[in-house]
């Protein structure tokens, strides 16, 4: 492929040296430069402009980037644009044949619910006998295989690669979780998508946004890029679900269980059996419990309708589906009866969202006991909020180390604590150790009790001092219920 390929539709501000010379990978890490390379300098936390003389060391025959260098070297071709991020996403999809354009991709936007929505429209469309990909927080799929997810949304020439594998193994259509994170950095520029879906939306990535006005601008800008061709789904009953579209080119559908619109539903019944509701005058039972989960179904089901499929076949495979790992995991202890739910919330809406679920599942008098902790290096202003959440509605709440990162996780606890209100802090505990609380958790609770551990849902490790170690929420719960049965 030559490079004048590669840079269709791509704006150019300048280019030294001929487009007409062959070029056989596309980088955006000067390390993974190999000879004949093109690499694309992109400014974020690491400059790449500081290395393009590391990868034109190591074979690349072509730089794109904002600034030329002022030593350039012979034989190599500098091409010059206004935002080297936007024109990475637009080259790698160039690259690897506009994969997007040979299936139908569909992207999954919010601060709660990307991953259950995504995952539930992969099975959904691969029990209705398509063949799918998916590339979600919890793991990327093609078909049946499976892949390590490292990102909720990859960087451009990852998630390029990854959807020209899926089209290379068949897929018809391509799921996909879409965070803020990646529309604003551009990781997804050059992809054409089919539709996309709006969740919700509350605090979340301060630290990173700044503003919450600037978080949604980031969210809406996914819907503002949308081709007419394409339908974008959004839930009415959140403030914002409106706004996101009011820009859009493409076909806008609705969702809600409160308001009009095109895909009505209401909850007849909620138990830890499932869900029990009327969607569009038609009767059904879902396996996944909550009203959070009854939008996600909405979510998936208006979006097969949109995708051309049948109402009531939709409904009859939905009714099957379990959802992603980590969310909304129970265990049920045998002797006991003590029920654990594993979930990642991680929000100060999420984790409210489970527990008011929770809350009403309780048939008597049951004890809510939730074990909480926040990450560190992350947005630090929603850690008292995430306290007095889970102060509200719980019967005794055990503050703990969640993901530390770089960070002191005491430190991390006593910013939780600033949360917590003054009339509750004789039902709260502090244990830093992950293990020790969820162990101190179910000592505490009587048979028939809920025991919420929030937070890291599917993760199977904990980062502290830049080191992962093997920790899963689920195995831990299983093994403390072994040694109670004993």
């Amino acid at each position: 492929m030559q490079l004048q390929d590669i840079l269709y539709k791509t704006p150019l501000q300048a280019v030294q040296g001929s487009t007409a010379v062959d070029v056989n990978a596309v980088a955006i890490d000067s390390r993974n430069i190999k000879p004949g390379a093109v690499f694309v300098a992109v400014r974020g936390g690491s400059d790449g402009h500081r290395f393009i003389d590391n990868a034109v060391q190591n074979g690349a025959v072509a730089v794109v980037c904002e600034t030329l260098p002022e030593q350039r070297s012979p034989g190599v071709v500098y091409v010059q644009v206004a935002d080297s991020a936007a024109a990475a996403g637009i080259i790698a999809h160039n690259f690897y044949g506009q994969p997007s354009a040979r299936l139908k991709l569909v992207g999954v936007t919010g601060t709660n619910g990307k991953t259950t929505i995504a995952t539930l429209l992969y099975q959904l469309f691969s029990s209705l006998g398509f063949a799918c990909g998916l590339i979600s927080t919890v793991q990327n799929r093609i078909g049946a295989a499976t892949l390590e997810a490292t990102h909720t949304t990859p960087d451009p020439v990852s998630l390029n690669a990854l959807l020209g594998r899926m089209v290379e193994e068949g897929c018809d259509y391509a799921f996909m979780e879409v965070s803020s994170h990646a529309i604003h950095q551009h990781r997804i520029g050059g992809l054409q998508f089919a539709g996309a879906l709006f969740s919700n939306i509350t605090h979340d990535h301060l630290d990173y946004h700044k503003t919450f006005d600037e978080y949604i601008r980031v969210k809406k800008s996914f819907f503002d890029q949308l081709p007419k061709e394409a339908f974008a789904l959004t839930n009415v009953d959140d403030r914002r679900g409106m706004v996101m579209v009011q820009n859009t080119r493409a076909s806008v559908k609705t969702y809600s269980l409160r308001t009009t619109s095109d895909f009505k539903g209401k909850i007849l019944d909620n138990s830890i059996m499932g869900l029990h509701m009327m969607v569009d005058e038609q009767e059904v039972h879902f396996r996944l419990i909550g009203e959070f989960n009854a939008y996600n179904l909405l979510a998936v089901y208006g979006a097969a309708v949109c995708l051309g499929e049948d109402k009531v076949a939709v409904l009859q495979a939905l009714s099957v589906l379990n959802g992603a790992a980590g969310r909304f995991e129970y265990l049920i202890s045998p002797r006991s009866n003590v029920i654990g739910i594993v979930d990642y919330a991680h929000t100060p809406d999420a984790l409210l969202n489970v527990l008011a679920t929770i809350k009403k599942l309780r048939k008597g008098f049951e004890q809510i006991i939730t074990v909480v902790g926040c990450g560190g290096n992350r947005d630090r202003t929603k850690r008292p909020v995430m306290a007095e959440v889970a102060c509200e509605y719980s019967d005794k709440v055990i503050f703990t180390s969640d993901n530390p990162r770089n960070e002191d996780p005491q430190e991390i606890i006593k910013d939780m604590e600033a949360g917590v209100p003054a009339g509750s802090r004789r039902k709260c505990l502090s244990i830093t150790d992950r293990r020790e609380a969820i162990k101190t958790a179910i000592s505490l609770a009587s048979p028939s009790d809920i025991v919420l551990v929030a937070g890291k849902g599917h993760e199977t490790y904990q980062e502290a001092s830049g080191v992962r170690t093997h920790f899963d929420d689920r195995e831990v719960l299983r093994e403390v219920f072994e040694l109670l049965e004993k």
